[in-house]
This record gives C-alpha cells, sequence and structure tokens, in this order.
C-alpha cells in the first residue's frame, strides 16, 4: 500500500509538472464584422507561429503553447472587451494576439489587458490614438500607425496628379484617424478634399452618402472603410449611380473579398496596404502556402505578432507580461542575428544562451517608440478585376 501511494503522489507530481508545462496564448480577432474576410489568415498566422514555437521544444525549457480564439469584431467594444476578459479570467492566456480592427483593440487594453497586466500584440490596428494612447507598455503592433498611411497616401494621390478628392470614412476609431490624417496630409501638398463626411458599416443602402460624396465633382473618391460591409458598399453604390469610378482604396478596403465582390468596375483603381518586398515576406507566402493557407493581408504580421511575443517571453525567461514588455523591443531590433519565418527554434536557442537576435520576420518589422512598425507599404492598382502589386515604399 505504501508503494501504491507513493507511485499515486509521482504520478500526481508529474501531472502537475506536465500541466505547468503549457500555456496559452489569445488570438483576439473579427471574425465577424466589417473585415471578416481578413481574419481567417491572420489567425492561420499567428497560429503558424505559435505552433512553430511550441514544437520546437527550445520554448522556457520545453515549455509547450496552446491557443485561445476568440471574435473580438470590429465594431461592438463590449463584445471585444468581454472576449479579452474571458480569455484573462477564464482561460488565463499570458498573452494577446489581437484585435484586428483599432476600436476593439482600445477596448480591449483600456478595460483588460492594462488593469489585469496582460500585454497585447496587435498585428493591424492602425490608428493614430494608439501611439499616444496610456498603456503602461503592455501594447505592440507590428502594423504602423495611420499617421504615415495618410502621409504616402498623399504623396500617391500628388504624383498621379489627383488635385481634388472626395473622401469618406468608416464612422470609429480607426476611420476617423485615418482620414483625418489623409485629409491633413493631402492638404499639405497642395490638394483638397472637398467632401469628408463618415459613413456607417452595416447598412443595405449608401446611395445617399454617395449622392453628397459625388455633388462636387472631384477627381478619386478615397475610401477609408472596410472591404466586407460599409466601403464595399460605398463602391457598389458609386458604380451603380456613375457617382465615380475611380477609388483610392487605403489598408483595409484591400483584400480578394473586395475584388471578388466588385469585379472590373474597380480596374484603374488603386491604393496601399502594409507588405514589403523583404526575403522574409517570400519566405513567409511561401511557408503559409505549404502549411494550407494563403498569405492574405495583415497575415505576416500576425505571424510576427505571435512570434515577437513569444521570443520576448524566451528572452525574459518568463511569461510574466510585467517582464515580458521589457524585453519586445530587444528582440525585435538590432543588434543580433537576423531571424526569418521558420527560424524561430534557431532564435529560441540563441536567446537561451544568452545571445542576441534582430527579428525581421515576415514583415520586416522594426519597432519604434512606443512600440510599433516604423512600417513599409505595399502599394496596388486593380487590373482585371484583381489587386496587382506595382511597387513598394
Amino acid at each position: 500500500m505504501k508503494k501504491l501511494a507513493i507511485v499515486a503522489a509521482v504520478a500526481t507530481t508529474l501531472s502537475l509538472s506536465a500541466a505547468a508545462e503549457t500555456i496559452k496564448i489569445g488570438i483576439a480577432l473579427g471574425f465577424t464584422g466589417p473585415a471578416e474576410s481578413l481574419a481567417k489568415s491572420m489567425a492561420s498566422g499567428a497560429k503558424l507561429a505559435i505552433k512553430e514555437v511550441s514544437d520546437s521544444g527550445a520554448f522556457l525549457g520545453g515549455t509547450k503553447v496552446t491557443t485561445v480564439e476568440g471574435d473580438s469584431t470590429c465594431i461592438d467594444a463590449g463584445a471585444a472587451a468581454s472576449v479579452a476578459d474571458r480569455m484573462v479570467t477564464s482561460d488565463k492566456v499570458k498573452a494577446i494576439v489581437g484585435g484586428l480592427c483599432s476600436g476593439a483593440t482600445i477596448a480591449m487594453l483600456k478595460n483588460v489587458a492594462m488593469p489585469k497586466g496582460v500585454m497585447m500584440f496587435s498585428p493591424s490596428a492602425t490608428s493614430p490614438a494608439l501611439t499616444t494612447i496610456a498603456d503602461n507598455d503592455l501594447f505592440f503592433r507590428a502594423s504602423p500607425s495611420d499617421a504615415r498611411q495618410g502621409q504616402l497616401i498623399a504623396q500617391m494621390l500628388k504624383e498621379k496628379g489627383v488635385k481634388t478628392a472626395a473622401l469618406t470614412y468608416t464612422n470609429n476609431d480607426y476611420g476617423k484617424g485615418l482620414a483625418d490624417s489623409i485629409k491633413t496630409n493631402f492638404e499639405k501638398v497642395g490638394g483638397k478634399i472637398t467632401v469628408y463626411a463618415s459613413h456607417e458599416d452595416g447598412k443595405g443602402d449608401y446611395t445617399a452618402e454617395v449622392g453628397a460624396l459625388s455633388a462636387s465633382k472631384s477627381d478619386i473618391l478615397i475610401v477609408a472603410g472596410y472591404l466586407d460591409q460599409g466601403g464595399r458598399g460605398i463602391i457598389r453604390a458609386s458604380l451603380d449611380s456613375g457617382a465615380f469610378d475611380k477609388f483610392f482604396l487605403p489598408d483595409a478596403m484591400i483584400g480578394d473579398s473586395l475584388t471578388q465582390a466588385i469585379g472590373s468596375g474597380l480596374n484603374g483603381s488603386y491604393g496601399i496596404v502594409p507588405g514589403s518586398d523583404s526575403p522574409g515576406a517570400k519566405q513567409y507566402a511561401d511557408y503559409a502556402k505549404k502549411s494550407g493557407f494563403e498569405a492574405g493581408p495583415y497575415s505576416p504580421e500576425s505571424y510576427d505578432a505571435a512570434a515577437l511575443t513569444l521570443l520576448a517571453m524566451q528572452a525574459a525567461k518568463s511569461t510574466d507580461s510585467a517582464k515580458v514588455k521589457a524585453k519586445v523591443m530587444e528582440v525585435a531590433n538590432a543588434p543580433g542575428e537576423k531571424i526569418y519565418p521558420g527560424q524561430l527554434a534557431k532564435a529560441l536557442k540563441i536567446l537561451a544562451s544568452g545571445g542576441q537576435i534582430d527579428y525581421v520576420g515576415a514583415s520586416a518589422v522594426e519597432l519604434i517608440a512606443p512600440g510599433e512598425s516604423a512600417g513599409s507599404y505595399r502599394e496596388v492598382k486593380v487590373e482585371g478585376g484583381k489587386f496587382v502589386t506595382v511597387g513598394y515604399r
């Protein structure tokens, strides 16, 4: 009996030890809502990095990593905060990759991550407000601020000879922040925003909004919206009425679901989305395809957000966000050995031995204060009803 008791005690100890060697990372993205077509590839990117780390056996002495997914939506701040709270309180995640949209990200950060001291790393929240928001150094993003996107959009419009533009934006943190940046920068280079108006997502008819936008007879319509709802609706109503036939499409309007829905009516339109022509971008695209998915917009940034979160944990020798947050900039930037997609096991071993890495990743990420990507952009145009890459900025 004594031997049986000892065996049982040892078994229990081993079981507890095994349980302690698995941590959870939350993936909170807008799986429903106005940008839902982007979320699947983004989640696949984050999970690819997490699986790579977990399978390596080199993470924190053999610790395994699993994921917990949640729908942060893009338009319901309460739902976003609720999902984040469930992840932290019930699922006990050590960090969150997300959200997808800026409003949801702000809600999760202010209501959950900050009060509970949990690190967040967004692949795609781009509102300039996230640069200055109080975050206790717990928030990072693998995408650049829309303050930069607005500058590049103004440059592109000027280069193409656009003098007047109507501008519509989705009525939330992302849309307003981007629209303000576009307007300010376009006017700085001598352009004129003739109409500046918000629109709501989820409507069935945008005829009235397009009528107001077209009254100015502008050269082009800038649609700072979402590709799966309001932005798409604005474009469809514009084409149906003949109000506009050329559009500028910022980042959240870039995706195959838009061209599949609109088709050749978009030919001649153009835009930008975060992207890089670095070696890591090509490596990631091939890596994703071999893993069974296409690397859509913000999928590379999702891989990088998850990878940097876990690499910072390795550097900190801890999963405690209070310690991990201090290591993110260190592993993301030089000096150190450059790390590309598929090389996370190598990076973990370097860090475990006290070495340094410079994580380049899938998006050539370089973090600047206060923890966001300096950022490069992929310039696209629509030809034959499809997005075609024409350069990088």
